[in-house]
């Protein structure tokens, strides 16, 4: 058991140094819960570096749980429950707004949780209490892990020993008494010396230094005036992680049967919507692609970032975190838009602001994630694979928008009702804005009144009128997702355009657009012959045989922004194989690319090629056996 609990310790340590310091792939990797109060620091770290500040939300990261939180209390319930810390002087800081006392209360507060538990270990008579105190004394260390890491490595080195030794070194109880080992007590002291002084030097002082970028770095690294950076993170309560079920991707060739490997500028495209590659950081240290919110060219219903994010399938794009120059400072996060059938749906933007889809792709490289001007050969490819992206099939209607013999006679009624002219409505229908013959939009922004002019005489509140299609999938509804249902979305028509529906005429029209938002298969179906690890191993190749084109036109750039990305993102997704047997072939195969980019890199294109002919080769041969 002392075995296994050393090992525990070592692999979150070495798991920690290689998340610090290996090269970033575009798939993101799931972090292990935080302790109440550890979150909450955290969280107070993340929102006290946004503009304007949220204070509420500051406050609320201390008093309720963090979105996902396997604990059922907030971290002061929790500290008073598990600690005899008062939390005074942070609530008091807090309520003044002091941005730089919360941070100095706060970093104090969990330097002394660290320290209590610490002595509670020490003071233990059993193991297994010893073992519990420096496990959750470890946990508390964690929110200034990635600080320490970047600020000095030998000391993070040092002190990621002293927490092996402090765990070894606690004693074992044995089983059914038999095999008992006493704590090493003077192990145990020198190893909580070595934590505690630097504590001491670093996180528990009276005072620190003025903190523009509120952050974990150790005091006496401020004070130093070297240039560090943390590698960024995102806060407790975050999810970038795609839905689940996962949306069925419809691409335009893929129906008619034409391969993509036969289509390299979309497949480079294809390649590019997967890649954190094309942004700036923090997103694409964070492995944030196009994908992140838009699973499969639909809606990401579970995307939350604390900060940014009112509610899940929410975001703030030009707020403080993704691109601080783009920051408009005002806390506003949009419902994230489905991407299907797109070549139909400009203007682009949710106020139809951009008329041309390569604009407000640029936009959202540049401006809202902070990435380098790309080439024109990248928004070639992005555009060309997002101009693929199809509507669901749906065959309760036909192609011009009418009803088919396969819907119900319910919605048959709410088509009557979807295209009556209402006075509300200023003589039109549904229908006049919903065009069914233009896949139910009219390519035009309206100001309905869902949105609270921003001063008096503002004309911001006109949005592009939104398809129909798809939305039986894609809840809540409305610009800012503030409506739940379909049958909200009538409700608030009726009662704010005073439209006089009856309940009998509520129900019909609902039912009209549910039929009209349905799909005939919404969700990629996986079983044992298509499982998620399969459909990534597909579309990883597919994005790597564009090489096919790019290695004989030396194109340097796009060759290596296409082998950094799908060499790490192969790696990410063998962890998800079920067959552990076949994993090293594809680690192997991730560094069969990733030799074609050294060889790149090195002006080697002679190696490269044969790199090349290799993974082709090798790939082949996995994708004939089962994974």
């Amino acid at each position: 058991m002392v075995m296994l609990n050393i090992m525990r310790v070592l692999l979150a340590t070495l798991a920690s140094a290689l998340l610090l310091s290996g090269p970033v792939a575009a798939t993101p990797a799931k972090e292990a819960p935080w302790l109440p109060d550890a979150a909450a620091y955290r969280l107070t770290l993340f929102l006290g570096n946004l503009a304007p500040l949220p204070w509420d939300d500051i406050r609320t990261a201390w008093t309720e749980p963090y979105r996902g939180s396997e604990f059922s209390v907030g971290a002061l319930a929790w500290l008073d429950r598990e600690s005899k810390i008062e939390p005074d002087a942070l609530m008091d800081a807090m309520m003044r707004e002091d941005r730089q006392a919360v941070f100095a209360e706060a970093t104090r507060l969990i330097a002394l949780r660290i320290e209590e538990e610490l002595d509670r270990s020490l003071a233990a008579e059993e193991s297994a209490t010893a073992q519990q105190a420096v496990r959750t004394a470890r946990e508390l260390y964690r929110a200034f892990e990635d600080g320490v890491a970047a600020a000095d490595s030998e000391a993070a080195r040092r002190i990621g020993l002293a927490w092996l030794e402090l765990n070894s070194s606690t004693g074992f109880s044995g089983v059914l008494g038999a095999g008992s080992t006493s704590a090493d007590r003077e192990t145990m002291e020198a190893a909580r010396t070595v934590i505690s002084s630097y504590l001491a030097e670093n996180y528990l002082l009276d005072s620190f230094a003025p903190r523009r970028a509120l952050s974990a770095l150790p005091e006496t690294a401020v004070l130093s005036g070297r240039a560090i950076e943390v590698p960024p993170s995102l806060p407790p309560g975050s999810d970038i992680f795609d839905q689940d079920p996962l949306p069925l991707l419809v691409l335009n060739f893929e129906e008619q049967d034409i391969d993509e490997t036969d289509l390299p500028l979309v497949a480079f495209g294809d390649m590019l919507f997967d890649s954190a590659q094309i942004f700036g950081s923090p997103a694409r240290d964070l492995g944030i692609t196009c994908s992140t919110c838009h699973n499969r060219s639909d809606i990401n219903q579970r995307l939350f970032v604390p900060g940014a994010s009112h509610q899940p399938g929410a975001i703030d794009v030009d707020g403080a975190f993704f691109n601080p120059i783009f920051n408009d400072r005002r806390d506003d996060p949009l419902d994230i838009p489905s991407l299907r059938g797109l070549r139909f749906t400009g203007p682009y933007g949710r106020d139809g602001r951009f008329a041309s889809l390569r604009d407000f792709t640029r936009n959202v490289i540049v401006n809202e994630f902070g990435g380098d001007e790309p080439t024109p050969f990248m928004l070639d490819a992005l555009v060309a694979y997002m101009l693929e992206f199809d509507f669901l099939p749906n065959s309760m209607l036909t192609t011009d928008g009418r009803l088919t013999d396969a819907a119900p006679e319910v919605a048959r009624r709410g088509e009557e009702i979807f295209n009556q002219p209402f006075a509300g409505l200023g003589d039109r229908s549904c229908a006049s804005c919903h065009v069914p013959d233009a896949n139910f939009l009219d390519r035009q922004a309206h100001d309905i009144g869902s949105v609270a002019p921003a001063y008096e005489g503002a004309r911001a509140g006109a949005l592009d009128t939104p398809t129909l299609l798809g939305t039986a999938y894609t809840a809540p509804y409305f610009h800012d997702g503030s409506l739940p249902t379909l049958a909200a979305v009538v409700d608030w028509f009726d009662e704010t355009k005073a439209l006089g529906l009856t309940e009998e005429d509520r129900a019909s029209l609902t039912a009209y657009l549910e039929t009209v938002g349905a799909a005939d298969e919404p969700y990629e179906a996986f079983d044992t012959e298509n499982t998620a690890f399969r459909l990534a191993f597909a579309e990883l190749t597919t994005f790597a045989s564009t090489l096919d084109t790019l290695l004989p036109r030396r194109d340097a750039e796009h060759i290596l922004l296409l082998t950094d990305t799908v060499a790490a993102d192969l790696s990410a997704d063998a962890s998800t194989m079920s067959n552990l047997a076949a994993r090293p072939e594809v680690y192997a195969l991730a560094e069969r690319l990733a030799a074609v980019g050294a060889a790149v890199r090195a002006d080697d294109w002679a190696t490269a090629e044969a790199s090349w002919t290799a993974f082709k080769s090798e790939a082949a041969a996995i994708e004939e056996r089962a994974f």
